[in-house]
C-alpha cells in the first residue's frame, strides 16, 4: 500500500468532490471513508486508475451520507422542537430501524457505531468524540459493520441495551447544541417506553427529560455557556422536571437498577436543589459509586471527583482526580476547577487556559477562556473576586 500516493492523492479527489456540488465538509468524510476502503482493499486488488478509482469511491460514500442526512432531517420535520409528555401519538419505522441495525451478527459497540451513522445521522467525528477513540479507528470499525451486514438479511432485531446506549449517545449529541437531535432521541425513547416494560428504559427517558429540562438555562443571550452551579433555575422546566422524577422513581421502585437509572438520580439531585448551594453533594457522589460500580467507566469517575469536591472538599477531590488518566477528555478543566475551589488561583489559570486549547468545542473553548482570563486578572491586581475557598 503506497500511503504517500494515496495522501498526494487527497486534494485532488477532494477538489473534484466539491466541483461535484459536495460541501466541503462533507466531501472530507467521504474521501475520508474512501481512503479507508484503499487501505482495505488495494493490497490484495490494487486499481489501474488510483485517483479514478478514489473518485467513484468518494462519491458514493457522500451520496450515502447526504441520503442519510436528508432521511435523517425528514424524521426531524416530525416533531416540535420541545417534546410533549404522555403516550407517542403516532409512530414510524425509524425506531425499528435501530433495532435492525443493532444485529446479532455484530458486537455492540460495532452496532451503535453503524446506526449512530447510518440512522442517527452523526458524522465519524462526533461517533468518534464520544467513544473517545481516533476517528480513523471509528472509521475502520463502521467500515467493518457494513461490511459484516452487506451480505444478511436485517430481519432479526437486536437487544434493547444497545438501542439504549444508541439514543443515549444520540441524544447527548443534540444536548451539546442540536436541539432537534435531542428532541428526536427523546421522541423515539417514549416510543421504546410505550411498547417495553424495562426500567432502564424508563431510566433513559427519565435521564433525558432531565437534562433537557435545563436546556434554556444552559446558555447566555450571547450564546455562550452558564455553568450548572451559576444557571438561572427559574428557566428550568419544571413540567419536564416532575415528569422526569415521576418516571425514575417507578423505575428505583423495581430494584433492578443500571446505568441510566443511576445517571437519572444524579440528574434529579441537581434539579431538586432550589440553589446550587443547596445541592446534596454527599448523595451525589453515593449515586456516582454505584455509577462506577456498574460501569467502570473512567469519564464517570471524572465526574466523581467534581462531585467529591463539592462533598468534602477540594483537596478530597483532587485526590480522586490524582487517581485518573490525566489524558481524559475534560481531566484539565475538573482540575483547574478544583484548584481554583482551594484557592491557588495561579494554578487555576493556566489549567483553564490549557484546557481551553484541547476543548471539543467552540463554546467550551470560549468558556474555558474567559475563566482563564478572570481569574489572571486577579491574580495580577490581588483582587479575591471569584476566589473559592475549601468548605
Amino acid at each position: 500500500m503506497d500511503e504517500v500516493l494515496l495522501r498526494s492523492l487527497t486534494p485532488s479527489v477532494l477538489a473534484v468532490l466539491v466541483r461535484r456540488g459536495a460541501d466541503f465538509a462533507a466531501a472530507e468524510d467521504a474521501v475520508q471513508d474512501a481512503l479507508v476502503e484503499a487501505v482495505r482493499v488495494w493490497p490484495a486488488d490494487p486499481p489501474r486508475d488510483a485517483k479514478g478509482w478514489l473518485i467513484t469511491t468518494a462519491w458514493r460514500k457522500f451520496i450515502d451520507q447526504a441520503r442519510s442526512e436528508a432521511a435523517r432531517r425528514r424524521r426531524e420535520d416530525l416533531v416540535d422542537e420541545q417534546p410533549e409528555p404522555g403516550p407517542t401519538p403516532s409512530a414510524d419505522d425509524t425506531l425499528q430501524l435501530y433495532f435492525l441495525c443493532a444485529h446479532p451478527s455484530l458486537t455492540p459497540s460495532s452496532a451503535v457505531a453503524l446506526t449512530l451513522r447510518a440512522v442517527g445521522g452523526l458524522t465519524t467525528r462526533q461517533i468518534a468524540q464520544a467513544y473517545l477513540v481516533p476517528e480513523a479507528t471509528m472509521a475502520q470499525r463502521i467500515s467493518r459493520a457494513k461490511r459484516t451486514v452487506s451480505g444478511v438479511r436485517l430481519d432479526q432485531p437486536g437487544d434493547v441495551a444497545t438501542v439504549l446506549r444508541v439514543l443515549y449517545l444520540v441524544f447527548n449529541e443534540g444536548y451539546g447544541g442540536d436541539v432537534d437531535l435531542a428532541a428526536e432521541a427523546i421522541r423515539l425513547t417514549r416510543q421504546l417506553a410505550a411498547a417495553i416494560d424495562h426500567p432502564e428504559v424508563a431510566g433513559l427517558l427519565a435521564l433525558m427529560l432531565l437534562h433537557h429540562a435545563r436546556r434554556a438555562g444552559r446558555t447566555a443571550p450571547d450564546g455562550s455557556l452558564v455553568p450548572l452551579a451559576e444557571q438561572d433555575r427559574t428557566r428550568w422546566d419544571t413540567r419536564l422536571i416532575a415528569e422526569g422524577v415521576a418516571i425514575l422513581q417507578t423505575a428505583l421502585s423495581r430494584d433492578r437498577l443500571g446505568e441510566f437509572q443511576a445517571q437519572a438520580a444524579i440528574a434529579a439531585l441537581h434539579a431538586d436543589a432550589p440553589a446550587a448551594e443547596e445541592t446534596d453533594w454527599v448523595q451525589i457522589v453515593e449515586w456516582y459509586d454505584e455509577l462506577a460500580r456498574l460501569t467502570d467507566n473512567p469519564v464517570v469517575r471524572l465526574n466523581r471527583a467534581v462531585a467529591v469536591g463539592e462533598a468534602d472538599g477540594p483537596r478530597a477531590g483532587l485526590a480522586a482526580l490524582a487517581e485518573l488518566d490525566a489524558s481524559l477528555p475534560r481531566h484539565t478543566a475538573v482540575a483547574a476547577h478544583l484548584h481554583e475551589r482551594d484557592g491557588d488561583l495561579a494554578t487555576a489559570a493556566r489549567l483553564y487556559a490549557e484546557a481551553a486549547h484541547k476543548a471539543p468545542t467552540l463554546a467550551e473553548r470560549q468558556h474555558l477562556t474567559r475563566q482563564a482570563a478572570r481569574l489572571n486578572a486577579g491574580v495580577t491586581d490581588g483582587s479575591p473576586s471569584g476566589r473559592h475557598r475549601a468548605p
